[in-house]
C-alpha cells in the first residue's frame, strides 16, 4: 500500500478540489503531513476523505461526520461509533420519510390544481366558441 498521497493524487480519486480538500483540513478532518509547501495524506487521511464523502451523500453535516470519524480514534471506540451511526441513520431517515410525504402531498395539490386550471381553460374556450358562434 502506498505510505503517502498527494493533493493532486486524492483530488483525482475523488473527483475533488484542492480547496475542498483544503476545506477539510482546515476543520480538523484531515491532517495532511507537509513537505516544503507539499501536503501529504497518509492511508487514514484518504479513508477519511472517502468516509467524509460518503457522509456527505447520505446528508448528513460536517459536524456530524467530523463526531462520527473522530469517535473511531477514541473511547468507545467502533462500538460506540456504529452505535452513533446508526442513531443517526434512523435520523435522517425520518426527515427523508418527512420530505417524501411532504413531497407527495405538495405533488397531489399540484395535480388538484392543474386539473382546475385545465377545467377552467376548457370553459373558457367553450364560452369562446359559444360567442363566435
Amino acid at each position: 500500500m502506498q505510505r503517502f498521497f498527494t493533493i493532486t493524487q486524492l483530488t483525482h480519486e475523488f473527483d475533488i478540489t484542492t480547496r475542498t480538500l483544503r476545506f477539510y483540513e482546515a476543520q480538523g478532518l484531515v491532517s495532511p503531513q507537509r513537505r516544503g509547501r507539499q501536503r501529504l495524506y497518509t492511508p487514514g487521511d484518504r479513508t477519511r476523505i472517502k468516509l467524509i464523502l460518503r457522509g456527505k451523500r447520505l446528508g448528513f453535516s460536517l459536524n456530524e461526520i467530523k463526531e462520527l470519524v473522530e469517535m473511531y480514534a477514541s473511547s468507545p471506540g467502533e462500538a460506540g461509533q456504529l452505535n452513533l451511526l446508526l442513531e443517526k441513520i434512523d435520523t435522517r431517515r425520518e426527515e427523508l420519510l418527512e420530505k417524501q410525504r411532504d413531497i407527495e402531498l405538495t405533488l397531489l395539490e399540484l395535480d388538484e390544481v392543474e386539473e382546475g386550471a385545465r377545467v377552467r381553460i376548457a370553459e373558457l374556450r367553450g364560452k369562446v366558441r359559444e360567442e363566435s358562434g
